[in-house]
């Protein structure tokens, strides 16, 4: 009985989607319980590899006979032993995914967010780890915001819209993955820009002395009065007044953690002022494109992308309303106990450019969900 292999773009598009799914993880269940492929139409058990040895029998009836079982692991070789074993045992459409959920993390899923007749805008979401990069075309020129480490994606995209890529931005010093600014900048010769506050040791553009970036039609504003909150160096970029790429300050669904550095009240202050007097007055027609999303189900709007106008996302978020600085201060504070993003002082180290690292250490380094925001909000 043969099975089907399935990639991790053919799952990131089923789920963009909302089709319905039915995964077997069989993964250890901590791994499991720390993170899995989510959506509105997934339905996932997890029963670990080592308990499926001696035979599937066990739980063939916790699976569907109607609809095809995808088999997931770490890096695909245990999913793809149980797969052949549901096959043998007489289940009919049984698939595994091609390079486990080491695949799935890196996988990246571009949607049209945005077109007029000055500028087109591509996001990029890393469906699996939560991260979100954007390409800015105007004329013969492109602009790419928070790239990840997989610049071949927005090389390939510039050869399909026949531009080239000329400025890459990066919004802050990202603790949970690995920015791929350095090395496009290196690929393309673009001028990469980065706040010097962040502390990096290479030669890049200090965004400190670029409040505004012009190319072809396209005007970014590097905030005037900059953004901290996420991290002392955050900044968001203002394109032509009507799209907010808001790093890690502002999501859908909340706000960016301010406690990364161990600063979290000195911080938190920051933050505050960013919210309350920074971005209070931009308009609320603006449509915020976040850096990260904590929830598929909650923040991928009704045109398939994670984004929202700045008014609807005030009126959701609590932490955003009347709030007094010293009350926000204490909330956040109490946020500060949270989990960490894993191996956030081994990321940030590589990004500021103090250690290098191996393809096979870049891939562990960031497996696993973000851990980036506040979520404040109600419905």
């Amino acid at each position: 009985m043969s099975i089907q292999m399935i990639t991790a773009a053919e799952v990131a598009k089923r789920l963009m989607n909302k089709e319905k799914m039915f995964i077997l993880d069989v993964r250890n269940e901590s791994d499991y319980n720390d993170w899995k492929i989510e959506g509105e139409q997934v339905t996932s058990i997890n029963v670990p590899y080592f308990d499926l040895l001696d035979g599937v029998e066990g739980i063939l009836d916790r699976l569907p006979k109607d609809e095809q079982v995808l088999v997931v692991c770490a890096k695909e070789g245990s999913s793809k032993m149980v797969a052949e074993m549901l096959a043998e045992a007489g289940m009919t459409n049984v698939a595994f995914l091609q390079g486990g959920m080491k695949k799935w993390s890196e996988e990246l899923y571009k949607v049209n967010v945005h077109e007029d007749e000055n500028s087109k805008v591509y996001q990029f979401i890393r469906v699996g780890k939560g991260c979100i990069s954007y390409m800015v075309i105007s004329g013969n020129e492109a602009l790419v915001v928070d790239p990840s480490r997989f610049i071949d994606v927005y090389q390939q995209v510039a050869d399909e819209e026949g531009v080239k890529i000329t400025h890459i931005v990066d919004s802050h010093l990202h603790a949970d993955h690995i920015s791929g600014g350095k090395k496009l900048a290196e690929q393309t010769g673009a001028p990469y820009y980065l706040m010097k506050s962040e502390g990096a040791v290479f030669d890049f553009e200090p965004l400190e002395q670029h409040e505004e970036i012009t190319f072809e039609n396209v005007k970014l504003q590097v905030l005037a009065v900059k953004t901290p909150g996420h991290t002392p160096g955050s900044v968001s970029f203002f394109v032509n007044d009507q799209l907010l790429f808001s790093g890690d300050t502002i999501f859908v669904g909340g706000l960016g953690r301010p406690d990364l550095g161990g600063k979290a009240r000195e911080w938190a202050n920051d933050l505050y002022d960013t919210v309350y007097e920074k971005v209070a007055a931009i308009a609320d027609d603006v449509m915020v494109l976040p850096g990260h999303y904590a929830s598929l189900d909650d923040e991928l709007n009704e045109k398939g992308f994670i984004g929202d106008t700045l008014g609807r996302i005030r009126e959701r978020n609590d932490m955003m309303q009347n709030k007094e600085k010293e009350e926000f201060v204490e909330l956040v504070a109490a946020q500060t106990n949270n989990e960490t993003p894993p191996n956030f002082e081994d990321i940030v180290a590589i990004n500021r450019g103090e250690r290098e690292a191996t393809l096979d250490e870049q891939q562990e380094l960031e497996i696993g969900p973000n851990r980036c925001a506040l979520h404040h909000t109600h419905e």
